[in-house]
C-alpha cells in the first residue's frame, strides 16, 4: 500500500510538473491567433472593396447626372443607367484581371438589384437652365475567410454613397491645359499605315554605293498627336464658335518643359503649338503639370471669364498624355502630387497613355480623375478617338461631384 507521505509527494510533483504548460497555452491560444490573423486579412480587403465600391458609386452618379444634362432621358432611365454602371465598374475594378470566386461574382450581379438610385430636378430662371442631382447608394458583402469565421462573423456589409450634380446651361465657359509629351521616342512609328502615303522609298548602303527599296510607310506618334489634338479643338470650336466660352494653354515636355502658350479664348495658339512640335530627349513631366495646375487655378482665369461670359466657376481641365516613362522615379513622385494638388481644386483630369510602358500607364491612371477620365490607346486611331472624346465630354454640360 502506499502511505500518506508517498501520495502527499506524488501529488506535489503533479501539480508542479509544468512538463505540459505548452501543450495547453497552444490549445487555448491557437483559434485566438488564427482568429487575429483572419481578422488582418480582411480587414485590407474589405479596405480594398470599400474604395473599389466607393469609386464606381462616384462614376455611376456622374454618368447619370450628365446623361440627364447632355442626353435628356428621363429620370428612370437615369437610375437604371447609374445601377447599371455601379455593378459593372465595380466588378471591373474588383477583377482588375483576374478572377472571383463564384459566390462574389453572383454578389456583384446583384449589386445593380440592390443598389438605391435617385434623381432631383430643379428648374432654373425661366426655365433657361436645369439642374440635375443624382445620388446612388449602393452596398456589397464581402465574404469572410474561414479564419475570420471562427469569431462568428461570415460576411461584412461594405455601404457606399455618392451625389453628382449637372446642369443644362446653354453654354458651359471652360479653361483646358493641354500637357503633351514630345520625348524622343515621340519620333517613332504607330502600327497605323500612313493612308496619304502608304509607302516610302528606303536607302541604304550596299557595298561603295547606295541603294532603294520600297517600305511600308507607318504614322509616327508625334503626328497622330498633331492630329488627334485637331480632332479635340475640333469640338470645342463647335461648342464655341464665336469664342466666347472656350479658352485654352498647351505645354510640351521632354526631360523639362518647354516654354508654354498662355491661356487664349479659343484652340488657334494651342493648335499652332502642338503642330510646331518635333520629338527629342528624355521624359520629365513634373514641371509640366506643375504649370498646368497653376495656370488653370489662377484667379485670372475665373476673371477672364466673369469679364466675357459672365460666368464665375469655369470648367477647369487638364489634358495630360504620355507615351512613356518618366527617366527618374522622383519625377513620378512629383507629378503625382500636383495631381493631388489639381483634383484638390476641382480640376477635372484627364489622362492619355499613348503605347505607354506599364509605369506610364500607372502614373497616368493615378493623375486621373476617374477611371472614365483614363484612355490607353494602343495605336494612332484609338489616340484620336480617345482626344475626340475628350474634347465631347470637356464641351458637354458641366458636371461635377458634390459628395
Amino acid at each position: 500500500m502506499v502511505d500518506f507521505r508517498t501520495k502527499r509527494a506524488f501529488g506535489r510533483g503533479f501539480i508542479t510538473d509544468r512538463g505540459g504548460n505548452f501543450g495547453m497555452m497552444t490549445a487555448i491560444l491557437l483559434p485566438v491567433l488564427l482568429a487575429s490573423a483572419g481578422v488582418a486579412m480582411d480587414l485590407a480587403k474589405l479596405v480594398q472593396v470599400r474604395s473599389a465600391l466607393q469609386d464606381a458609386a462616384d462614376s455611376a452618379a456622374l454618368s447619370a447626372a450628365s446623361a440627364l444634362a447632355g442626353k435628356g432621358i428621363s429620370d428612370e432611365e437615369a437610375i437604371a443607367l447609374a445601377k447599371k454602371f455601379l455593378a459593372a465598374q465595380f466588378k471591373n475594378t474588383s477583377l482588375n484581371g483576374g478572377t472571383m470566386p463564384t459566390e462574389e461574382e453572383d454578389a456583384v450581379e446583384d449589386l445593380a438589384d440592390s443598389a438605391l438610385a435617385s434623381v432631383q430636378r430643379t428648374a432654373g430662371a425661366g426655365g433657361a437652365t436645369n439642374t440635375y442631382e443624382v445620388t446612388v447608394n449602393g452596398h456589397y458583402d464581402v465574404s469572410m475567410n474561414a479564419f475570420t469565421k471562427l469569431l462568428g462573423y461570415d460576411k461584412v456589409r461594405v455601404s457606399v454613397a455618392s451625389t453628382s450634380e449637372s446642369t443644362t446651361e446653354s453654354k458651359n465657359a471652360l479653361s483646358m491645359y493641354l500637357v503633351v509629351d514630345r520625348s524622343g521616342s515621340m519620333g517613332e512609328n504607330t502600327s497605323t499605315v500612313n493612308s496619304v502615303q502608304p509607302t516610302k522609298v528606303e536607302y541604304y548602303q550596299c557595298g561603295r554605293s547606295w541603294c532603294s527599296r520600297t517600305v511600308t510607310n507607318y504614322v509616327l506618334k508625334i503626328d497622330a498627336l498633331k492630329v488627334a489634338v485637331a480632332d479635340l479643338v475640333d469640338q470645342l470650336n463647335t461648342a464655341d464658335p464665336e469664342k466666347k466660352y472656350v479658352r485654352t494653354a498647351a505645354i510640351s515636355y521632354n526631360s523639362s518643359s518647354q516654354s508654354p502658350t498662355t491661356f487664349q479664348w479659343g484652340t488657334t495658339a494651342v493648335t499652332n503649338y502642338v503642330n510646331a512640335l518635333t520629338a527629342t530627349g528624355g521624359t520629365d513631366s513634373s514641371n509640366a503639370v506643375k504649370t498646368a495646375y497653376q495656370k488653370v487655378t489662377a484667379a485670372s482665369e475665373v476673371n477672364a471669364h466673369i469679364a466675357k461670359n459672365g460666368q464665375k466657376d469655369p470648367g477647369k481641365f487638364i489634358v495630360f498624355m504620355t507615351d512613356g516613362d518618366n527617366n527618374y522615379t522622383s519625377a513620378d513622385t512629383s507629378t503625382r502630387a500636383w495631381c493631388d494638388s489639381a483634383k484638390a481644386a476641382d480640376v477635372e483630369i484627364f489622362t492619355v497613355a499613348f503605347m505607354a510602358p506599364s509605369r506610364g500607364q500607372q502614373l497616368l491612371q493615378y493623375c486621373a480623375t476617374d477611371t472614365s477620365h483614363y484612355y490607353d490607346a494602343s495605336d494612332a486611331a484609338q489616340l484620336v478617338a480617345a482626344f475626340k472624346e475628350i474634347g465631347e465630354k470637356a464641351s458637354m454640360a458641366a458636371t461635377r461631384l458634390t459628395n
